[in-house]
């Protein structure tokens, strides 16, 4: 077992949980996303100085050379014949000869919001922070913008579809449940479609924190976390001010659970390990929801964490 590690200082690997030994494998710095896809080999780790790949447990990484090097998000294909990139600035990216080289997806350049698409925090600019694909509909490319809404294609990235009307625009993670299900966290709110984006639903009306950064489904119950505020508010006397909530019916409800870190850290990361949650906050402690539904603490890591991914 091998469990990866992205942080705000690059990727760390450790083999237990809790934690007893944790190593730095990629001396990468910023890295938003870890993702391992069943139809390819290897470990990805989309950094802000490249898109990464080990083929050996990340003893040994490669440098796939994106365009950009900034990469936020990384996803494949179905069959496994595709492997797309998104980056800061927000282009999008597809490798048909497993990242040997690319091609960018210039219709995404087209949809008629993307000038809007930018933030003073991001250097006036955005980027594509996150990238899912749905084995039912293999040809379908679903990419969230921060800051500019979802979008989606129907042609494997050739030509794109806004559906960014009904949620919020800073979109930091969609969550691909089904076919034409997702969940989608943003800077305010947590919001859902039954419909692939034509129509949002918006989930956390009940709760006072509306800043959520990635939700994960794990064995029927769905799992996010929230702050009060944006992350320049996290360094006070309180910390993030952060809840983890969890529900048993695709977000209808959401109970609201304490957590070893809480309310001070904020949970931004998830995988699953021996079959349990395995969770990751902004100050580096790793979380673990037991068969009972307590989560206990697992463990510490240098860095910030920023993604997980258990092998």
């Amino acid at each position: 077992m091998a469990i990866f590690i992205g942080t705000r200082d690059g990727v760390y690997r450790t083999a237990t949980v809790p934690v007893e030994d944790v190593e730095q494998v990629l001396d990468s710095g910023d890295t938003p996303r870890v993702r391992t896809f069943p139809e390819v080999d290897g470990v990805f780790a989309a950094t802000k100085t490249g898109l990464y790949r080990s083929m050996d447990e990340g003893q040994t990484w490669e440098d796939l050379g994106v365009p950009q090097e900034e990469v936020y998000s990384v996803v494949t294909s179905p069959d496994g014949e595709r492997l797309y990139a998104g980056t800061h600035p927000a282009h999008l990216y597809v490798s048909t000869d497993s990242g040997e080289t690319w091609d960018e997806l210039e219709g995404f350049q087209d949809l008629p919001s993307r000038d809007e698409w930018h933030t003073p925090r991001h250097r006036n600019e955005a980027h594509v922070r996150s990238l899912g694909v749905h084995p039912d509909t293999p040809d379908r490319v679903i990419a969230g913008v921060e800051v500019g809404g979802v979008h989606i294609s129907a042609d494997q990235g050739q030509t794109w579809t806004e559906r960014r009307d009904g949620v919020h625009d800073d979109v930091h993670h969609i969550l691909v449940l089904g076919a034409d299900e997702y969940v989608a966290s943003c800077g305010d709110g947590l919001y859902r479609t039954r419909d692939a984006g034509q129509s949002w639903r918006r989930l956390d009306t009940e709760l006072d924190h509306r800043y959520f950064r990635e939700a994960f489904m794990f064995d029927g119950r769905l799992y996010a976390a929230a702050a009060r505020s944006s992350p320049g508010t996290w360094s006070g006397e309180g910390g993030a001010d952060a809840i983890l909530v969890e529900s048993t019916d695709s977000g209808e409800t959401l109970e609201t659970v304490s957590y070893p870190g809480g309310p001070a850290e904020i949970i931004l990361a998830w995988t699953v390990v021996d079959g349990r949650v395995l969770a990751g906050t902004n100050d580096g402690k790793l979380i673990s929801r037991d068969s009972d539904g307590m989560w206990t603490d697992a463990g510490q890591v240098p860095e910030g964490i920023r993604s997980l991914k258990g092998c």
